[in-house]
């Protein structure tokens, strides 16, 4: 037998993402006591995830099996023992078939079971919730409760993958802004096998939570399991549709769903340890079974779904309205998409629209492209952009997936940004500022992923931008070592069109352009726009009165008055392109940008796109181009500085005092020294004058002594003084004296 690898284990920081917050009331036709409180599923008016008209048609997650990797799974519950599945379940700390939670005085390992409710926790049996997928069997694995190793991820990861078609993980690194982690060579195997060889070679559906470590500024692209291809990585809404004060923003997330918020938004309700019920479930931990619930109910229409089927799925029905960001944008074939919410927020009657017709996408390609050898330092408060132009990319035409790998040296690297913009002009940001992250580590071929750009085409230029923030007075040095561009796509456009019920008949909508959401209230005969912030109360539980199905008109149907300055709209009456001299800003034409925007030129590029409005750098509360030296006007703490002609950055107040201070004492001090200086040689001059001024009376002196008799005379204190010498007598002087040359030290 021969050992082909070997590697020690180490235990690895895994930590749960759920969070903490308060709740209301409503009422419609589940009799489970929390059903009124379930905001997330029965607001109506394209306010929630649009389950109950999937309920409607009898979809309720029936036949797919559902696997929580988590603490355990209280498999007894009476809301969850009726869908409870035992080959979906292994208690891999424990080495044995039972999920069953260790309990103890504060509760730590209800994470699982909580995740467990929201999918499949049994409908209308008067016990607490219900799952969205309340039909759907449910099974647990306990790996989080005991040391986490790359072996017992891989365990947990490959569990009986012919049987389990979701695996849903709410949990990851430390999102605590300073740790970049991700699976080990048995980790990453296992995801491996899993979309390769699972569910009969359809491919394993991973879905992941994107993190918690808003509140640290974290980034989920330095977590190797959600900036993976393989995941379907799942960020959170609030109530309010506002980004929760724990998300963490990045480009590999791919949609989102609803979770807890700030003080007074409300939070998820669903099954807890000890038979009982909570309404506090928080988190991005939340959102990530709720996704994992909807994907369930699209492959119950459809077995046939593979893994990557899936996240085109989730792309085009994703819904962006209603949820509030400072960034979305429309990328190259007119999808808008954001850091924050990925492609919006998750439709689940749109999925199993989608889904049960739904033909395979055509098979992945993959291209790499390396970029010449570039070793290039990047100073404090500098950046460099790096250009590579893509004119073949063999078998891909239509992207997915797009990862930068990319090697640096930092001396601080949370102080690095990285941004990658694709050939059609689609600007994504790969790594934002991490204002923990002290490591020198840097990065060393890290797959930076993004998902801005499904569907555009890859040949072209792209740019990575790479800025190093470091201050002036501290050492902050980096250096781009290398880089390449991996694309994932397809070599054929997955063309297929959306299908879309208008009343008892299929249409079709182009996959590019999203549909129109309408709700037909069947007592009323009316049918009504689901706009957004319009809400429609549900009525009491009635046979007459069913739940509401959304339906979708067909565009060419549809009559929008275009907006001023509007060239072109999209379904929702979103301007997608504007009118000379307007610039196009998340979904509006304006006459002028708004604070912290600059109006942007496509034609510098070559593009024929619209202007637009993009986002000033943060430090800049207007600006003339996106760059930290482009600044016009600072915000209230800072101060414009401007260290050489055209560049004006904006500095915290603080950092300028401390700046101008030392500059100051600079001046100070080479003032003294060119006074100590001048002080000194002017003593230099006295010094020597003194000197020749001392030396001539000493040869007087020596003269008198040698004079002749009557030449010399002493005063009454006894000090003999020179006396002039008589006329007559100096020729005798002259005769007596001895002879003596002159030298340069007699000279006066």
């Amino acid at each position: 037998m021969q050992v082909r690898w070997a590697e020690q284990q180490v235990v690895k920081r895994r930590v749960k993402r759920d969070f903490i917050t308060t709740p209301t009331y409503r009422s419609t036709w589940m009799n489970d006591p929390k059903w009124p409180q379930m905001w997330y599923l029965n607001r109506g008016g394209s306010l929630d995830m649009n389950v109950q008209a999937a309920w409607a048609e009898g979809v309720t997650g029936k036949g797919v099996v559902v696997t929580i990797l988590d603490d355990g799974l209280e498999k007894d519950h009476p809301d969850l023992i009726k869908n409870y599945d035992p080959n979906a379940s292994y208690d891999v700390n424990s080495h044995d078939p039972d999920p069953m939670p260790r309990y103890d005085l504060v509760d730590s390992n209800r994470h699982g079971t909580r995740c467990a409710g929201e999918v499949a926790a049994d409908a209308n049996n008067s016990i607490c919730a219900v799952g969205v997928a309340f039909e759907a069997s449910v099974g647990g694995v306990r790996m989080l409760d005991g040391d986490v190793t790359d072996a017992v991820e891989a365990r947990s990861l490959a569990l009986n993958p012919q049987h389990i078609d979701i695996y849903s993980a709410s949990w990851g690194p430390d999102d605590d802004g300073k740790t970049v982690d991700g699976p080990g060579q048995l980790a990453t195997r296992a995801f491996v096998e899993g979309i390769k060889n699972g569910r009969g070679g359809k491919g394993s559906v991973f879905v992941w939570a994107s993190g918690n470590g808003g509140r640290d500024q974290d980034n989920c692209n330095c977590d190797g399991y959600t900036n993976s291809i393989w995941t379907l990585s799942i960020s959170s809404a609030t109530e309010k549709g506002r980004v929760p004060w724990y998300s963490e923003a990045c480009s590999s997330t791919l949609a989102t769903t609803y979770s807890s918020g700030s003080l007074g938004e409300r939070q998820i309700i669903t099954t807890d340890l000890h038979h009982s019920c909570t309404s506090s479930h928080t988190g991005t931990s939340a959102s990530a079974p709720l996704a994992a619930a909807i994907c369930a109910l699209a492959l119950q229409v459809n077995r046939d779904i593979t893994w990557r089927d899936m996240q085109h799925i989730v792309v085009r029905t994703a819904r962006p309205e209603n949820l509030e960001a400072p960034d979305w944008q429309t990328n190259g074939v007119g999808r808008r998409v954001s850091h924050r919410f990925g492609y919006g927020l998750m439709d689940s009657y749109g999925m199993v629209v989608l889904a049960r017709n739904w033909t395979s996408v055509p098979p992945q390609q993959k291209c790499e492209v390396n970029a010449p050898h570039v070793e290039k330092l990047i100073p404090q408060k500098s950046f460099v952009t790096l250009e590579l132009d893509v004119t073949d990319c063999p078998k891909v035409n239509f992207l997915e997936h797009v990862q930068a790998k990319v090697s640096l040296t930092a001396d601080r690297r949370g102080d690095i940004e990285i941004y990658l913009a694709s050939p059609a002009g689609t600007k994504s940001t790969l790594l934002a500022q991490r204002p923990h992250d002290n490591s020198r580590s840097g990065f060393h071929s890290w797959p930076f992923l993004t998902v801005h750009m499904w569907g555009e085409r890859p040949l072209g230029k792209w740019k990575l931008e790479i800025h190093n923030n470091g201050h002036f007075f501290t050492a902050g040095k980096a250096e781009v070592l290398e880089w390449s561009l991996t694309m994932y796509g397809t070599e054929t456009e997955p063309g297929q069109a959306v299908p879309t019920l208008v009343g008892e008949h299929v249409s079709s909508v182009s996959h590019s352009e999203p549909a129109i959401h309408q709700v037909v209230d069947t007592t009323e005969g009316k049918t009504e726009t689901r706009d957004p912030g319009k809400e429609m109360s549900p009525g009491p539980p009635s046979s007459a009165a069913p739940v509401p199905s959304p339906l979708l008109m067909k565009l060419d149907s549809v009559q929008i008055a275009l907006p001023p300055g509007c060239s072109r709209v999209d379904a929702f009456g979103a301007c997608l392109e504007c009118l000379r001299n307007y610039y196009l800003h998340n979904g509006k034409c304006l006459q002028s940008c708004p604070e912290s925007h600059y109006g942007w030129v496509p034609q510098d590029m070559g593009a024929t796109e619209s202007l637009s409005c993009r986002q000033c750098h943060y430090s800049c509360r207007s600006c003339s181009g996106s760059q930290d030296y482009e600044c016009t006007a600072c915000w209230g703490d800072a101060e414009l500085y401007s260290p050489s002609e055209g560049q004006n950055h904006c500095y915290p107040r603080d950092l300028l005092n401390v700046y101008h201070s030392q500059q100051s004492w600079y001046t100070v001090l080479l003032v003294m020294l060119v006074g100590l200086i001048i002080l000194v040689l002017i003593l230099a001059v006295f010094v020597l004058r003194s000197r020749r001024t001392s030396k001539s009376p000493l040869k007087l002196r020596s003269i008198a002594h040698l004079g002749p008799l009557g030449s010399t005379k002493s005063s009454a204190n006894g000090i003999t003084s020179y006396a002039p010498v008589a006329r007559g007598d100096s020729e005798k002087l002259m005769t007596k004296m001895p002879f003596h040359d002159l030298t340069s030290d007699d000279e006066i």
